[in-house]
């Protein structure tokens, strides 16, 4: 009951509640764009700040090395999953859709362990940054594979480093490795220089954020209808079997709780920004109805209101 009356949360159950009623109160795009861009120079200072102060030390390299574990393992087994029943472009598309990201789910994670008072390290934020990738590229190969076997490789959407430069130098991305690289040069002066923009008024643009998202994911909801089951059934249970294997994974190599809770976030959270915008250049043949509404429709909302509290809570009570 904590984590839902929070007040971000509690606007994004506002935002859901406000866009199924189809009010007419909407955030405009570029506000909606200037707070993403917000949370994560906030999200990336943040992580710097913390980086500056522990160092390199042996949990950061094992984090970060699960991180781009999960990344690849995560998107090969939804597709090897999904080829059984969708297109070889549909599989690819979803798995990698769920095998990136959610920057937002991310943060909303690191403000609830903040409230609840648990220790974790800012290198997780690195850790979100190495996984946005992986994925994509894995998506791009799979599809170029399926191209190939059906004897369609003059349609192939252009070379595949074009894709590649795309995916790897996203501006969301660049902004959150760029502003930790400024929060690790600068260390505690930089923190109490920044302490007002990237402090005090974070927990308001999140919560202008999340009314934004509920919003949207509710908009996004109604279309998921007319998908069959088997897709709902995933876009449910996927995060919860991600975050199981992210957990696991943390115990074996002695993670703390909050690093584990956050990889476990990251594990089950699914892109619905960066991902589907390179997949509809790259992979033009599959749907984007599909793994667009079901990460936005239905894994992000699962995961802001029961996912985040229930991941943290399982690694404060196994590994805390």
């Amino acid at each position: 009951m904590q984590s839902f009356l929070d007040p971000a949360i509690l606007f994004f159950v506002f935002g859901l509640f406000a866009g199924a009623i189809k009010s007419n109160l909407e955030i405009p795009p570029q506000i909606s764009r200037f707070l993403s861009l917000y949370l994560l120079m906030a999200l990336g200072l943040k992580g710097g700040f913390a980086l500056a102060k522990s160092g390199l030390t042996p949990e950061v390299s094992i984090s970060l090395g699960l991180a781009l574990l999960l990344a690849v393992l995560v998107p090969a087994m939804g597709y090897l999953l999904l080829r059984r029943w969708l297109s070889g472009f549909d599989a690819a598309a979803i798995a990698a859709t769920y095998g990136s990201v959610s920057a937002v789910t991310f943060i909303t994670a690191v403000q609830h362990l903040d409230s609840q008072g648990i220790a974790f390290g800012g290198h997780m934020a690195a850790a979100m940054a190495l996984m946005e990738s992986p994925a994509i590229i894995m998506a791009v190969l799979l599809a170029n594979l399926v191209r190939r076997k059906q004897g369609a490789g003059a349609s192939s959407p252009g070379p595949l480093s074009k894709v590649l430069h795309e995916a790897l130098t996203d501006g969301a991305q660049l902004l959150l490795i760029g502003a930790m690289l400024v929060g690790l040069m600068t260390g505690a002066a930089g923190e109490a220089a920044m302490k007002p923009f990237a402090g005090d008024l974070f927990k308001g643009m999140l919560s202008f954020f999340l009314l934004d998202m509920g919003l949207l994911a509710a908009r996004h909801m109604g279309s998921l209808r007319q998908q069959p089951p088997l897709l709902v059934v995933y876009a449910l249970g996927a995060p919860l079997v991600h975050a199981g294997i992210a957990l696991g994974l943390s115990a074996l190599c002695g993670l703390s709780a909050g690093n584990a809770g956050l990889l476990m976030v990251l594990a089950a959270s699914a892109s619905y920004i960066a991902v589907p915008a390179v997949l509809r250049h790259a992979i033009p043949e599959a749907n984007p109805g599909l793994y667009f509404g079901m990460s936005l429709g239905l894994t992000f909302p699962f995961n802001i209101l029961f996912g985040i509290p229930l991941y943290t809570g399982l690694a404060q009570y196994l590994l805390g």
